[in-house]
């Protein structure tokens, strides 16, 4: 596998474009778009949160209808986040104004939002903004890059990478880009990433690598323990690259596979560097650890917390067969543990409806009254 230079429009097929629509401060660009020349399989995972933006769901229903994408446009300023039915129609007249503008079928276009909650969407502006970048679409470098940097909100810069390998004798290209520097903590964290690949792909194995991927990327990083209404990460494969088509465990499995995780570990590690206030980014090692569980828990329970680098290490030991995970002297780092560990089964658990519904809960120190997914 090879790094090569770029983000969304690296593989063959793809362009982007972005514009200033306007959507909260004139002059800014806040609206992206990047479209396949033929529809693509597509896959996605979003956020587990019970409230859900708008766009979150229409993007749900998008990638579990098995239809192909052929476009996903974004804006920045505004989340569309607990917007209700106005919401979800904003998202709907979106993705009608990209199908009139391409010509491409409607249900196959995903939306996505970062920004204030609880504002409502202008669509005229963003029917404006489609119009703008539909004849502005490029498949160059330059045209991916302004695109990343179109997404962000509170990033400081931005984030995109491209990389290339071979399955069989056909070369394979795969680039993403992504933005979240707020709000970050494990479950997808606060953030929107795309993947653009020419790969050829079937839907359930694009869907297995992706979901897989995520649990030890996105999933594994954290900032300031906020999670959000609007995580999306999307993953659209063309096919272009003309390779045989992968559709379950083997080589080019594999080789894609390693692909998307080194991508999206890249992307992951770039935004927990960027987040809100860090000054450092700091990388888990967990050794000796009886299952691949614990050892996610332990390194959760270190980057989640403002323990001491001399708490730390007194936290984890280490003795022959066994390992001691918690050494605790105060109470307020037993909290901590408890509090870990609450996360992690909540993050676990879904509703369970019998006579009653139970819901875990936990407490957390406000960073900031605004919201900003």
């Amino acid at each position: 596998m090879e790094l090569i230079k770029g983000g969304v429009t690296s593989a063959k097929g793809y362009k982007a474009a972005c514009t200033a629509a306007g959507i909260k401060y004139k002059g800014r660009t806040d609206m992206a778009m990047v479209v396949s020349d033929v529809p693509a399989t597509c896959a996605g995972t979003f956020t587990s949160n019970v409230v859900k933006a708008a766009c979150v769901k229409w993007d749900m229903a998008v990638v579990n209808s098995g239809r192909k994408m052929s476009a996903v446009v974004v804006n920045s300023g505004i989340a569309n986040a607990c917007t209700g039915r106005e919401g979800y129609e904003a998202c709907e007249k979106t993705a009608k104004a990209v199908s009139e503008a391409l010509n491409v079928d409607k249900d196959g276009v995903a939306v996505a939002s970062t920004g204030v909650i609880g504002m409502q969407l202008p669509v005229d502006k963003l029917e404006n903004g489609v119009k703008a970048m539909a004849p502005l679409l490029s498949e160059s470098i330059e045209a991916g890059t302004d695109a990343s940097k179109a997404i962000m909100t509170t990033d400081t810069v931005n984030k995109e990478i491209a990389v290339s390998f071979t399955i069989g004798d056909k070369k394979v290209t795969l680039g993403g880009m992504s933005k979240g520097s707020g709000m970050i903590h494990p479950n997808m964290c606060t953030m929107l990433g795309f993947l653009c690949t020419d790969a050829n792909v079937s839907k359930n194995a694009l869907q297995e690598i992706l979901s897989d991927v995520v649990k030890d990327t996105f999933n594994m990083i954290t900032v300031d323990g906020d999670t959000s209404t609007n995580d999306t990460l999307l993953i659209m494969a063309n096919g272009l690259a003309g390779n045989e088509e992968i559709t379950g465990k083997g080589e080019a499995y594999d080789k894609l596979y390693e692909a998307v995780y080194s991508v999206c570990e890249y992307l992951a590690k770039r935004m927990a560097g960027d987040g809100e206030g860090a000054t450092k980014l700091f990388e888990a090692a967990v050794v000796n650890a009886k299952s691949k569980a614990d050892a996610k828990l332990m390194a959760r329970s270190v980057v989640g917390s403002n323990l001491s680098k001399a708490a730390v290490y007194e936290m984890m030991q280490t003795s022959g067969d066994s390992y001691v995970p918690w050494v605790i002297r105060e109470r307020s780092l037993m909290r901590r543990m408890w509090s870990c560990i609450l996360r992690v089964q909540t993050a676990r658990l879904r509703y369970l409806t019998t006579v009653f519904r139970f819901r875990l809960t936990r407490t957390r120190p406000q960073r900031s009254f605004r919201l900003m997914p």
